[in-house]
């Protein structure tokens, strides 16, 4: 909205001083022609904003001109930067609301303040993209128009239709309703009902989303945090299961513990490498995962998936295998 935008670009202003109309508009997400505009319109409405010429010019406020909004204390206006650099917002299509967010939180705070609490934030560092293994964090990415139509659906109240791909299917339209949303490990997932049974979407496989004008079936009071759980011991505990005995390199171990449902045991071998014992959903799920490890891990039990892996391996093998004579 243009009047969330002129807010923006008034606390910009105010707290990095003169900026370029290229400066802006790339901050503001919009083109310098439009930052142009409202730069007149804030004119026009009593904002002593300025123009300097020259190479190095840009737009600047009058010394001293203080915007009215509600103030905050140090260390409230930190625990809210701090929450801000959480990237769940991003997942709920809610990233850019955020950085407007965040501007004003630091605006709120007394100038005496301002510096010392957004560069505290900077100093704490939460769900960073990649961990100690150099292993990337991979983000999902979503649409923001269908985020964005997830989420009035289920603040509303109102049934959903989604056109969702569920594993190794085509998409498929289905209605829905919605429960809440959660963000895992930069993964978004809508819990809903559909006929009275619990489901659970990746956001990531929703590729279209209407609200409908029709009230959800749900209750009006929700605990998301024991829903998610529960849905998850029932994940855990339900489907054919397999055991599955893995030798691995201690470098890959928490790639293996982010794809198991549970280790049931772990020890250290003589060579330095682990033997553990986990579980996975099924043993397409084991397969899977064990094959994403390549050579850093061997399945040593059950034999079943030592034989898949290998029939995986000779085919892989034989597709890439030199041609004979020509």
């Amino acid at each position: 909205m243009r009047a969330d935008r002129l807010v923006s670009l008034v606390l910009l202003l105010r707290q990095r001083g003169r900026l370029s109309a290229a400066t802006l508009a790339r901050e503001l997400e919009v083109s310098t022609r439009t930052v142009l505009r409202d730069i007149e319109a804030l004119s026009v409405a009593g904002v002593p904003v300025y123009a300097e010429r020259g190479r190095h010019g840009g737009f600047a406020l009058l010394p001293g001109f203080q915007t009215e909004l509600t103030g905050l204390s140090h260390d409230e206006a930190l625990a809210l930067l701090i929450a801000g650099s959480r990237r769940g917002a991003q997942a709920f299509g809610l990233g850019s609301a955020l950085a407007s967010a965040m501007l004003k939180v630091v605006d709120a705070l007394p100038e005496s303040h301002r510096d010392t609490a957004a560069g505290v934030a900077e100093r704490l560092l939460i769900d960073p993209e990649t961990d100690l293994l150099t292993r990337r964090v991979a983000a999902e990415e979503v649409p923001d128009a269908v985020v964005g139509e997830i989420r009035r659906a289920v603040f509303a109240g109102h049934k959903l239709r989604i056109r969702y791909a569920a594993t190794g299917q085509p998409p498929q339209w289905r209605t829905v309703d919605p429960v809440g949303m959660v963000t895992v490990r930069e993964q978004g997932y809508l819990l809903a009902t559909r006929s009275g049974a619990d489901r659970t979407y990746r956001l990531s496989r929703v590729s279209a989303a209407e609200e409908l004008d029709e009230p959800a079936e749900r209750p009006d009071r929700i605990d998301l945090d024991r829903a998610w759980r529960e849905r998850g011991t029932r994940f855990r505990t339900g489907g054919e299961q397999i055991a599955v005995l893995v030798r691995i390199d201690p470098a890959r171990r928490e790639e293996l513990l982010d794809t198991a449902l549970d280790v049931r045991s772990e020890e250290v071998e003589a060579d330095g490498r682990l033997r553990l014992e986990v579980t996975f959903q099924d043993a397409r799920h084991a397969e899977w995962a064990l094959w994403q490890l390549a050579t850093s891990a061997e399945a040593l039990a059950p034999q079943s998936l030592r034989t898949a892996l290998r029939a995986r391996a000779t085919a892989l093998a034989t597709r890439y295998s030199p041609y004979s004579d020509r």
